[in-house]
């Protein structure tokens, strides 16, 4: 970043005006951006549906967050009874006025043209080209648009904050140039576009690996120089039961002296199949008095969510690397050991959480909203287990897959960072760009 836009930064934080700008209700903004009412620059378009009963409508929604227009299945004239929709007309701003204040907001294009929205998604053009669609799209995902949509959106949460149109386009949106308007929009348009392109990659990779997990712990796949025999081992022939914990309290602490707590919680949304203990943050508990921990898990013993509100119950990891740490299995988990020289380091993370080995556990699911597997129901598995060395070539596979894929997840991240800070300084105006 040059010398000159810190500078700049670093006035605008002080309260100060940089030379060629001006102060502003809605803060400080370039001198030649100009500030309009949202009625002078959009005007609305409304083209009522002559519904037909027999005919199939397309409705559309909006995400929430600036992530765009989705489609509903379509459904007959008949299915919509008395409801009033309008045609999605190409190239307009459109929002949903219940969750307006959530950054529901997005552009129409050809893509939607014959399909249909309710009252709910206002759509509205540009008079006399005096914003950009796209621009004002990005504008409104800025804290100063955010701003203005939540000021218009009063009431509660959720749906009692519907917006107020009238107060909407009384709105003032600071507006630079329409060219400028044009080259803002372009650079964020390409942003998004490396964004899309690196989830796309992230997206096959992750699929690449559940292909790979599917033909290589199955055996359906062999690789080269493996020709052994694969057992079939039961569950209950392998694994020991140690205790699990029910904590009163959970919290961090900076001396290190706690009890590192894996919760089902945790296994379910933040750790994959192998858990490092020397790179994953656990949890630290401090024990109430009168809480016992006598047993501790080591390296290689697996640790499974016994709970979930889907079929995600039954989703296991494999701890490795714990070293002196106290390390303890929590809430609604099962803590097994395996007897050591049946399985390499990894394979149990791996082979458990494959598709193959949770198929086994669907039957055992009870419950209604939440799902669960009890001990008595899961020492009836089986697992399909090559020898330790085949095991080995399998798991350095997998775990370079997944190196590739944690790649992959932090250029993703780095992207979205560098997006974020774009609209901070070119919405702003603290960054101009040349048309």
């Amino acid at each position: 970043m040059r010398a000159e836009i810190k500078n700049r930064i670093e006035q605008i934080r002080q309260g100060k005006v940089p030379a060629g700008y001006k102060k502003t209700k809605q803060g400080i903004s370039p001198a030649e951006w100009t500030g309009m009412s949202v009625k002078d620059c959009l005007c609305r378009v409304e083209k009522p549906v002559q519904v037909e009963p027999e005919t199939l409508y397309t409705q559309i929604g909006i995400r929430s967050h600036g992530n765009g227009i989705f489609y509903k299945e379509p459904v007959t004239g008949c299915a919509l009874k008395n409801k009033s929709v309008f045609w999605i007309e190409p190239d307009c701003f459109i929002l949903n006025i219940v969750f307006a204040w959530e950054q529901a907001v997005g552009r129409t294009t050809k893509a939607e043209k014959g399909m249909i929205g309710s009252h709910r998604f206002p759509m509205y053009r540009p008079i006399e080209d005096r914003v950009d669609i796209d621009y004002l799209v990005y504008y409104f995902l800025t804290p100063r648009g955010t701003n203005i949509l939540e000021e218009a959106s009063p009431g509660g949460a959720g749906r009692n904050r519907t917006l107020g149109q009238e107060r909407f386009l009384k709105s003032t949106i600071l507006l630079p140039p329409i060219a400028e308007q044009q080259k803002i929009a372009k650079i964020l348009m390409t942003q998004d576009r490396v964004i899309a392109l690196r989830e796309k990659l992230l997206a096959e990779k992750l699929r690449q690996k559940q292909y790979l997990m599917q033909v290589l712990l199955t055996g359906k796949k062999r690789l080269p120089g493996y020709k052994g025999k694969w057992k079939t081992i039961r569950f209950g022939e392998v694994f020991s039961f140690g205790s699990t914990n029910s904590f009163s309290r959970q919290f961090m602490v900076s001396d290190g002296d706690g009890i590192h707590n894996i919760h089902y919680g945790d296994i379910l949304t933040k750790y994959g199949e192998i858990l490092d203990a020397r790179i994953t943050k656990l949890p630290v508990l401090m024990k109430e008095a009168g809480e016992k921990i006598k047993d501790f898990i080591s390296d290689g013993d697996i640790v499974i969510a016994d709970t979930a509100e889907d079929l995600t119950a039954g989703k296991v990891i494999e701890v490795q690397h714990a070293g002196t740490q106290k390390i303890a299995a929590g809430m609604h988990t099962m803590w097994c050991t395996p007897k050591r020289g049946y399985f390499a380091p990894g394979w149990l993370g791996f082979y458990m959480n494959s598709m193959h080995f949770h198929r086994q556990l669907i039957p055992y699911m009870a419950g209604i909203k939440v799902m669960a597997i009890s001990k008595t129901n899961i020492v009836k598995t089986h697992l399909l287990v090559p020898s330790i060395d085949e095991q080995c070539a399998i798991v350095t596979i997998l775990t370079c897959a997944d190196r590739e894929i944690e790649l992959l997840k932090k250029g993703l991240e780095q992207e979205r960072r560098k997006k974020k800070a774009l609209m901070q300084l070119l919405l702003s105006g603290i960054v101009r760009v040349k048309p």
